[in-house]
């Protein structure tokens, strides 16, 4: 660190404030760099180390040149002053709790635009009128088509992890809703790569850019020691996995899919380590809720997907665990990035079974890591020395019985099985009594001071009786159907015998006749 704070570095007075409030009084690399830029009201390209500082580095000036030399007086409903772009909610609502502050000390107000929740509570707030937007594309869009929110009077746009929203797709939004910004705006891009199609933003969107790269691409933290566990078979695995998450300090374990990170952290709960999970099957509100148990101390282990690689930044992480190895460098060095932040040290661990072996040595080579991997088990050294003190057993909450139904149900069947059970006579589906004959049509002695039962109706409304005397479907002539001489004429002397389909006359019948329905 250098002797540089942010008062020399043209931060006015009031985020100084702010920010020293909040405990922030050196600047990191990244923000020494771009703040007299940004402040200055450049266009920046601002690429940097993940955990190196990128989201306080375009706050501050967003923060300082809205509420002084671009304030725009009173507030409009709809129309904000700024607005920043992230991939996920998680980076979102991150972004926000370190604007919000800043912005704060100027009087002016942030919201957050994503999916996954009801859009009431955010288009009550752009109707009230805010000066900041933190939004995730698809939402923003798709508020903006309904009228909800206008961008033609934004001042300053903010793209943050721009090659994320890139591999998830949301360039053409992305490049839709800059398109409605005013062209003369400042437009600041931080990320930790720019490649897959950052590089078509910069050029059309950003007007005499100052490239600020503090880090390589592929860089890691130098605070970070890495270490490769093998592991014989998959028990080995889950022994060494529930170890490595046995420790006192917060951990986070990632895995590829949200099926396993649910599944792992149940385990993990029923074997008295208190453990979170975090992927896109959950809502928003079960996401705030795992992510504050595991910001506050009360839970220390969090058990995620990529999801939680960018965004979600809890101070003091000491351990990141690659239950199962991410698909490709970028992944990994997004992952590894939830410790060793703001300067602080951090431990990563990735465990790898005999069939990941050679995926992984191509995986860290392309992130420019330089481990020797190590055969371990859950009682090895090295895994014990790395758990450190191991936390004491939590005997986990007993499951909650969930209700059995409402009440009792009231259908017919329902009433006739409860009857049965109390011994009472009730009237079965025909309304025949049943004491002592089943279900018997007649009226047994015993049965003459039983008040005579409602006639039972078919669906038409005619009654039973009624209807078991009325001819039989299909006995009939239908209107279309044709027939032989000899059943007219069997018809017509009152024959009570119907004719089987494929078969012969009677052989009572002369044989002209039976000629005559052969033929």
């Amino acid at each position: 660190m250098t002797d540089t704070t942010f008062s020399t570095l043209g931060v006015p007075a009031p985020l100084v404030a702010a920010l020293a409030a909040d405990g922030k009084t050196s600047p990191f690399p990244i923000q020494v760099d771009t703040l007299p830029d940004t402040l200055a009201g450049r266009d920046v390209l601002g690429r940097g180390k993940t955990g190196s500082g990128k989201t306080l580095a375009f706050s501050i000036p967003m923060a300082a040149r809205l509420g002084g030399s671009l304030a725009g007086g009173t507030r409009r409903p709809g129309r904000p002053l700024g607005l920043v772009l992230a991939p996920t909610r998680e980076l979102a609502t991150q972004i926000d709790a370190v604007l919000a502050p800043l912005a704060a000390a100027y009087g002016m107000t942030t919201t957050t635009i994503f999916g996954g929740i009801n859009q009431k509570r955010q288009v009550d707030a752009l109707r009230a009128g805010v000066d900041i937007v933190v939004a995730c594309p698809g939402r923003l869009e798709d508020l903006m088509k309904q009228g909800h929110v206008t961008l033609d009077a934004i001042e300053i746009t903010v793209l943050d992890e721009a090659d994320h929203m890139a591999d998830l797709g949301f360039l053409p939004v992305v490049t839709r809703i800059m398109d409605k910004t005013p062209q003369g705006g400042q437009r600041l891009l931080f990320s930790a790569t720019l490649d897959n199609g950052v590089d078509k933003l910069v050029r059309r969107f950003l007007q005499n850019e100052v490239l600020h790269s503090v880090d390589e691409a592929t860089s890691h933290v130098a605070a970070m020691t890495h270490h490769v566990f093998e592991v014989d078979d998959v028990d080995a695995k889950n022994d060494l996995v529930k170890a490595l998450a046995s420790g006192t300090g917060r951990r986070i374990l990632f895995m590829r899919t949200k099926h396993h990170a649910k599944k792992l952290a149940k385990k993990l709960t029923e074997q008295g380590i208190p453990s979170v999970d975090l992927h896109g099957n959950l809502s928003q509100p079960q996401r705030d809720r795992n992510l504050a148990a595991f910001g506050d101390g009360s839970v220390k282990v969090l058990v995620a997907t990529d999801v939680a690689a960018r965004g979600v930044h809890v101070d003091d992480v000491e351990l990141v665990i690659h239950v199962d190895p991410p698909m490709e460098h970028k992944a990994y060095l997004h992952r590894s990035g939830r410790t060793a932040r703001a300067g602080s040290e951090g431990d990563v661990v990735t465990v790898c079974l005999p069939a990941q072996k050679q995926d992984l040595k191509t995986l860290l080579r392309k992130a420019a890591i330089t481990v020797t991997p190590q055969r371990v088990t859950a009682s090895s050294p090295a895994v014990t020395t790395l758990v450190g003190d191991v936390a004491p057993f939590v005997r986990p909450a007993p499951r909650e019985q969930q209700a059995q139904g409402g009440g009792r149900s009231q259908g017919a069947n329902a009433q006739r099985k409860r009857a049965a059970r109390d011994g009472q006579q009730v009237g079965g589906r025909g309304g025949e009594a049943r004491q002592g004959q089943g279900r018997g049509r007649g009226r047994s002695a015993g049965q003459a001071d039983v008040a005579p039962a409602t006639p039972r109706r078919d669906r038409s409304g005619r009654a039973a009786e009624t209807k078991a005397h009325a001819p039989k479907q299909g006995a009939g002539h239908s209107r279309g159907a044709q027939t032989t001489g000899a059943q007219r004429g069997a018809s017509a002397h009152g024959a009570k015998q119907p004719l089987r389909v494929g078969s012969l006359v009677s052989p009572s019948r002369s044989n002209r006749t039976n000629r005559r329905a052969q033929g």
